[in-house]
């Protein structure tokens, strides 16, 4: 009989969504455990969730041989992958739910009333579920997207942080050096104006404004460096190797088309959802099993079972309507979460427009600034102007200077928010 149990499921074809089949575990709609030393299949991830196959495919935005792609490689390469691991715990769990459809077997043991211990085993074979068995195995196959999917963005959100902080190392270098020039320029109209001063040509209270601009200068240049220091330390705490002679910016691709990362959780969200509420519905259905029990003394014993999770009462209709009806919010969730991240990605991008606008006109005010300071050089050094007047100039440059270095950082940052939120920071391929 236990022979007959266990090849009765085999026997079966699939008639319908409550028939469990023996080839239902077999078909390729669930994630097989990853091998780290297989190359993955394009094809196999299409066939087994269009899901993985996305995120497979999914190309990063990084220029290569840039700094951008260096401090990527180096902050990956120190990841501790805690996404990784919940990856393989999700496929571990989905294999496990590939042989669902398998008889149960096991031991049975009890002390009767004499003192006497009675051994048997029972086998368990479910023949009709109303599709449980199956939204099992789709719920894990769900998980198993979700863990993939929170895979990429962990690794979208760390190479984020890592190129952050190595703008902001950058800017406060360029800021340092810009208030370095700045602070040898201004020394050398200080000398000037003592040299006046000490003359008599000019007043006390020109040469205390000059060197009250010399301090404010120099304190600028400290917070900068100081910014620079901070940044870099943290970028080296996450990093493989020490990033400190890594100098300039790196380039973005534009992103390739792909649907967000945040719409594709809400996909694997739905899935799961779905397959919840498929399990929660055939818990209140009745569902048909076969047993056998063969003693310790060699007796045998088997039937068919009508079972049941839940008892019918006044409100299990109204459970199975509140189950159809979250099969529809979870629908709706994906279209939500389609819509806020079109919404974040239009706004991202016009605010990089902004940015790029506003760089090109501090790039041309900073050309006329330049060329208005060179005209009072000359004339003070015709005797036309005085050192104040060309000081005040010279101000007006640098704070030109200043303004077109922090539009560069932002624009800068802007394009890699919204790479970001494209999901496109990191290669499916590679995590």
């Amino acid at each position: 009989m236990i022979a007959v149990l266990a090849m009765v499921p085999g026997c079966m074809r699939d008639t319908g969504e409550g028939v469990v089949s023996r080839f239902m575990g077999m078909e390729p709609t669930a994630l097989a455990p990853r091998d780290s030393t297989a190359t993955p299949a394009s094809a196999e991830l299409e066939e087994v969730s269009p899901i993985i196959a996305q995120l497979q495919a999914r190309r990063s935005a990084i220029a290569s041989g840039t700094p951008y792609e260096r401090v990527a490689e180096a902050v990956m390469q120190s990841d501790a992958r805690v996404a990784e691991a919940e990856l393989r715990v999700a496929q571990l769990r989905a294999q496990a739910a590939r042989k669902n459809w398998l008889p149960r077997i096991g031991p049975d043991i009890s002390l009767n009333s004499l003192g006497g211990f009675a051994a048997s085993l029972v086998i368990d074979q479910v023949l009709f579920d109303n599709g449980r068995k199956i939204a099992e195995r789709d719920k894990a196959k769900a998980d198993v997207e979700l863990a993939a999917v929170a895979l990429v963005e962990d690794g979208n959100s760390r190479v984020f942080e890592a190129l952050t902080l190595y703008l902001a190392a950058e800017e406060g270098r360029d800021s340092a050096a810009h208030f370095a020039e700045a602070h040898r320029e201004m020394t050398r109209f200080e000398w000037v104006m003592s040299e006046r001063v000490r003359g008599g040509v000019s007043d006390m209270s020109d040469l205390n404004v000059l060197r009250q601009k010399l301090a404010s200068i120099q304190a600028q240049q400290g917070r900068a460096e100081e910014r620079s220091r901070t940044a870099l330390a943290e970028l080296n705490a996450m990093s493989a190797r020490p990033l400190d002679a890594l100098r300039g910016l790196g380039g973005l691709h534009a992103a390739p088309e792909a649907p967000p990362l945040a719409v594709l959780r809400a996909e694997a969200e739905r899935e799961a959802t779905l397959a919840e509420a498929r399990i929660a519905r055939a818990s209140h259905l009745p569902g048909l099993s076969a047993n056998g029990r063969l003693s310790d003394d060699g007796g045998l014993s088997g039937g068919l079972g009508v079972t049941t999770d839940s008892l019918f009462g006044l409100g299990t209709m109204a459970e199975l309507n509140a189950i159809e009806a979250g099969k529809e919010t979870a629908e709706r969730r994906v279209a939500q979460a389609a819509e806020a991240a079109a919404r974040e990605i239009a706004s991202q991008s016009g605010q990089l427009e902004a940015y790029r606008r506003q760089l090109s006109e501090a790039r041309l005010l900073t050309a006329q600034a330049r060329q208005n300071l060179d005209l009072f050089q000359r004339q003070y050094e015709g005797g036309q102007r005085q050192v104040m007047d060309v000081v005040g100039v010279y101000e007006t440059y640098a704070g030109a200077l200043e303004t077109e270095i922090d539009l560069r950082y932002r624009a800068a940052r802007a394009e890699l928010a919204l790479a970001r939120l494209q999901g496109a920071l990191a290669e499916g391929a590679r995590i």
